[in-house]
Parts: C-alpha cells; sequence; structure tokens
C-alpha cells in the first residue's frame, strides 16, 4: 500500500460553558499587533518532510514554517479564536482583528494532498481521514503517519501557549484549558478556503468549535463525511463561493452544504443582491465579474487581489465578511428543501 511518513453581533460576551465577558485588555498602548513565530522554534518536537514538501526551509532559504497571529488591543475582544488554515492573508486578518477576533495562522503537515493514489483519493473515505489524521496528529488513515507536534491542534496550542508568555496584553491565555493542556475548541472559529476550508469543516464534524467559515469550500465531493452526525450543529458552518467556481458549477458546494444540513437554515443567497443579514442563511455566493476566470473566482470570496471593488477600489463584500465571522449563530433563516438538481448537473 501507498504510504508515505509524516511526523507533522452583535457583539457576544459568553464564551461557552461559562457566562463570563472576555477579559479585557490591559495594553498601555493600544494597537493592532502582528506576531510572528517560527513552529521549529516554538517546538522542538517539530519535523520537517521533504518528501512531501513539507519542510522549514525552500530550497531557496525562503522560511517555510512561519507562523502569524493578530490582536487588536483597541477593539473590545469577543473572545473568540480563529484559527487560519491556509496560507497568511494580511487584508483578511487585519479585518478579523476590526472585528475584535483574536487570529492565527499555523504551518501543519497539509501536503499530502497531491500524493494521494488516484484509486485512494477517489474512494469516498481516504480524504476525509488523510483530513482528519492532519488536523488532529492521529491515526486516522494508512496513507500517511502524521505525529501530534506536525498536526493542526497541537501546532495551534503550541502556538497560542508562545503567544501567552510573549504578549501577555493580547489575553491569549483565555483560550487554553483550565490546566493549560490544550485549547478551548468550544471557543475557537475554524476557517480557511478551498483545502483548508474543508479540512476546517471535517475537523469541525470531529471536534465541536464556536463556527467554521468556509470560503469556496468545502468540496471532497466523493466523500460520505459531511453526512455524519457533527459534533458541530450545522448552524455554526458559514459558507460563501462564487456561482462560477468550479466547486460551485461541479455541484461540490451545494452538496457539501447540503449533506452538512445548511439548508435547515436558509436558502442559497446571492450576496450582490440581497443585504445583510442575507436572511440570516450559512448559504451565501456571489456572482461579481471575473471575466470568465473560474480560477479567479476561486479565490475571489476572500480579501485580496481577485476581490470585487467597486468604482473607488474598496471591497464590495467587506459586510459579507463581517457577517460570516460575526452573525450571531442563534439568528437562523427558514429551512428550505433540498435542491433536486443538485448533483444532477
Amino acid at each position: 500500500m501507498f504510504r508515505f511518513p509524516v511526523t507533522v453581533l452583535f457583539f457576544s460576551t459568553l464564551l461557552a460553558g461559562a457566562a463570563v465577558p472576555p477579559p479585557a485588555y490591559a495594553d498601555k498602548t493600544p494597537q493592532r499587533y502582528h506576531l510572528t513565530k517560527r513552529a521549529s522554534e516554538i517546538d522542538a518536537r517539530a519535523r520537517e518532510h521533504p518528501e512531501i514538501d513539507f519542510v522549514f526551509k525552500d530550497k531557496a532559504g525562503k522560511v517555510q514554517d512561519l507562523e502569524n497571529a493578530v490582536v487588536d488591543t483597541r477593539v473590545a475582544p469577543r473572545g473568540r479564536l480563529v484559527i487560519w488554515l491556509m496560507g497568511y492573508n494580511a487584508a483578511l486578518f487585519d479585518r478579523l482583528g476590526d472585528y475584535g477576533l483574536h487570529a492565527i495562522q499555523v504551518h501543519y503537515a497539509n501536503k499530502w494532498f497531491d500524493l494521494i493514489p488516484k484509486k485512494a483519493r477517489d474512494d469516498g473515505t481516504s480524504l476525509g481521514k488523510m483530513r482528519l489524521e492532519a488536523a488532529t496528529g492521529e491515526d486516522y488513515t494508512t496513507l500517511a503517519t502524521i505525529l501530534k507536534p506536525d498536526g493542526m491542534m497541537e501546532r495551534a496550542f503550541q502556538l497560542v501557549k508562545w503567544l501567552e508568555k510573549e504578549h501577555p496584553q493580547g489575553r491569549w491565555g483565555q483560550f487554553l484549558t483550565d490546566d493549560g493542556k490544550g485549547l478551548r475548541w468550544e471557543t475557537v472559529i475554524m476557517s480557511g478556503s478551498s483545502h483548508g476550508a474543508t479540512t476546517a469543516t471535517r475537523f469541525a464534524v470531529h471536534k465541536r468549535v464556536d463556527r467554521v467559515v468556509a470560503f469556496c469550500g468545502p468540496r471532497d465531493q466523493l466523500e460520505s463525511w459531511q453526512g455524519f452526525p457533527s459534533a458541530t450543529p450545522a448552524n455554526r458552518i458559514f459558507g460563501f463561493s462564487h456561482v462560477l467556481d468550479g466547486g460551485w458549477t461541479g455541484d461540490h458546494y451545494c452538496r457539501s452544504w447540503q449533506m452538512l444540513g445548511l439548508h435547515h437554515y436558509g436558502a442559497v443567497v446571492d450576496v450582490d443582491q440581497n443585504a445583510p443579514p442575507y436572511g440570516n442563511t450559512r448559504r451565501l455566493v456571489t456572482h461579481i465579474d471575473v471575466k470568465g476566470d473560474a480560477k479567479r473566482a476561486h479565490s475571489s470570496v476572500t480579501p485580496g487581489n481577485a476581490a470585487g471593488k467597486d468604482a473607488g477600489g474598496a471591497f464590495v463584500h467587506e459586510a459579507v465578511w463581517r457577517y460570516l465571522f460575526t452573525h450571531p449563530v442563534e439568528a437562523t433563516g427558514m429551512a428550505v428543501p433540498v435542491d433536486p438538481d443538485c448533483g444532477q448537473r
């Protein structure tokens, strides 16, 4: 068998399980902080695996395992930690700070995707198992061996521990358990785009988190995990994609959204034709002009060069991004039937 080793709103003041407000900042010079640290410097157990191009430095010597964190102590804290599962997006992280959220981007063993044999990739179970092993560092697949220090959970925990020590004014310790041995996952927002959105959602089905924000995802169109009983209730899962994205035209998104049960909380809403709160739905799409380019459509839903802008150069989806991360999870849209055409095109 093929196997490769890999040792990788309003403002809410309720922290899950405790009706207490998040701790206020005690910062003499309130500001937006951007902090960085290499994963290999935070945790000596971290390992690189050149066989899947999971390395600490590339061939040119550029650091690959740099992790990022942002918090803005000028903004009232929401007591939520966003874990972003793709490359660092400065424009997005600036906005997360504006929303009163803490945010981190971690380097974890996620470069296995293109190395899975096609037969296993399309067998309906292997992708989900691989995603779960990469996220947890626990043994879910025979296709890889990802040890705890190189999984997302441990990398995130170690980064937050480092931040608590090195940046006390950011109040990072609120996201650690009372015994200091892990993260308080009920305070975590899992998020990512594309591959990262899919892994974020797969993890949330496995372990309860506060919320999922899935940009251009989730996919895994042949998998069954989207229909598993979910540890994270479906009203806490939000998706946003472009109608020309290949994941939409191929019904990947509508299939995953329906299997996850998002249709119980509202119809698919075009954000370009509707105003916030978009019928309180969990399924949002855009049709902004991308010149017919499916690749641009795929990346147009996050802040960046491909995102839609108005005549003055301002992003047109500012309200959408705020909605995805801060809309009260208790406020939901009306249930609608499943789309009988989804999966038939």
